[in-house]
């Protein structure tokens, strides 16, 4: 059954720059949003400073004053410094992961279709500061779907030259979950410099996509990609057995070690709560609020898994 798109009259938009936006009784394919504000809140604080430091391979480049963000305007300016490290380091695949309906919140307290609109205006904000205006239209922005493609143009991608396309088309069986997947040579151009992915978690089959991308258009070429939102815990926490989504499960082995997290904040809450915290060259570090201000309880070079957080380093803190 078709599902009819919000008229873009019923949406009030303002540039990313304003106070919120008013989002009412839109729906992206299968993806319901309801009613809700959603707020940039910057109050006027200023950006992270930088002083000078070599990078891991020796590079001479500016390390940022590493801190947790206070609001979404800061937290996109340490992705944006985080992403451009990784790429003077020659990172390839790249993922930025963080919660959106709040910095202390954790997955599941925003509803879905919430969160992936507030991701989307998150990156329509993180491009344009990552993204140098010529460079552009050698931008492709990949979403779920087409008809989120439709929404991004009519609300926070409207009158831009980015590259807006999508990664699955719906199928006649859509309401039980089934999609056409996208033949990933086809939608790519010659021009095409950089791709980003725009959370590629609703349905099991975007990610298999996604690795399309990479394989086809990516590796062994000077093209870009970067993952924003993805939940890419859930694959590697085995929230999908393998018995059942085999070709997921193997992206443990063939496609997730290729990639470089270069931002990402997770929460845990209850008593031994917490935040796992990096942002690209620095360490991964386990933080905990006290007050105003976060004191980190451990740090490694290596991602930690979620269960090893939870159950030894937060308790034992």
């Amino acid at each position: 059954m078709p599902i009819a798109m919000a008229d873009a009259s019923s949406l009030s938009w303002h540039p990313l720059s304003s106070a919120s936006v008013l989002l009412s009784g839109v729906r992206l394919g299968n993806r319901k949003v309801s009613h809700t504000a959603f707020a940039m809140r910057n109050g006027g604080r200023s950006a992270p400073s930088f002083a000078g430091l070599a990078s891991r391979d020796g590079k001479n480049l500016p390390e940022m004053d590493l801190r947790f963000p206070r609001d979404y305007s800061e937290l996109i300016e340490q992705a944006k410094v985080a992403t451009e490290f990784a790429l003077k380091d020659n990172k390839q695949l790249l993922e930025i992961e963080f919660p959106t309906s709040g910095l202390g919140s954790v997955p599941g307290d925003g509803e879905g279709g919430i969160e992936m609109t507030e991701s989307m205006q998150l990156i329509r904000e993180f491009v344009d500061r990552f993204v140098a205006p010529e460079k552009s239209t050698r931008t492709r922005i990949f979403f779920p779907e087409a008809n989120e493609v439709d929404f991004a143009r009519r609300t926070f991608f409207e009158a831009t030259s980015f590259k807006l396309d999508y990664l699955t088309k719906p199928s006649l069986f859509q309401d039980f979950g089934f999609v056409s997947r996208v033949k990933m040579s086809d939608r790519v151009k010659p021009e095409d410099e950089l791709f980003l992915v725009a959370y590629p978690y609703f349905n099991v089959n975007e990610m298999l996509v996604v690795e399309e991308l990479y394989e086809e258009a990516v590796m062994n070429t000077t093209r870009k990609l970067i993952i924003f939102n993805g939940e890419l815990d859930r694959i590697r926490s085995g929230y999908y057995p393998s018995f059942f989504y085999p070709k997921l499960a193997s992206l443990t082995k063939t496609f997730l070690p290729k990639l470089e997290t270069v931002y990402y904040i997770h929460n845990f809450k209850g008593r031994n709560g917490g935040t796992l915290f990096r942002s690209y060259p620095g360490a991964w570090q386990v933080l905990r609020k006290l007050g105003d201000t976060f004191i980190c309880l451990h740090q490694q070079e290596e991602m930690p898994s979620l269960k090893e957080v939870a159950l030894e380093i937060l308790p034992s803190a």
